[in-house]
C-alpha cells in the first residue's frame, strides 16, 4: 500500500511488483509467457462480450405528404 500524490491511500496486486515469490506457473514457463492462459481467456471474454462496436440506430425520417 502506498500514498499517492494526493494523499488517498492505495494499493497494487503484488504479483506487479518484486515483492511477492515467482508463483507456480511463472517457474514453469521460465519468463517464456508474458500472460497466463486462464488471464487471456478471461480478457477474450471481456473484449467479447463488451468489445463489438455498436452500429448506430437509423433515424426514420417522416416524408411530408401531400394533404388534399
Amino acid at each position: 500500500m502506498y500514498y499517492d500524490a494526493e494523499g488517498r491511500l492505495r494499493s497494487m496486486l503484488t504479483s506487479w511488483t518484486s515483492v511477492a515469490g515467482a508463483d507456480a506457473f511463472t517457474q514453469a514457463s521460465a519468463g517464456r509467457l508474458w500472460f497466463r492462459i486462464d488471464d487471456l481467456l478471461a480478457l477474450s471474454a471481456l473484449l467479447e462480450r463488451h468489445g463489438r462496436p455498436r452500429r448506430p440506430r437509423r433515424r426514420r425520417v417522416k416524408q411530408n405528404t401531400p394533404q388534399t
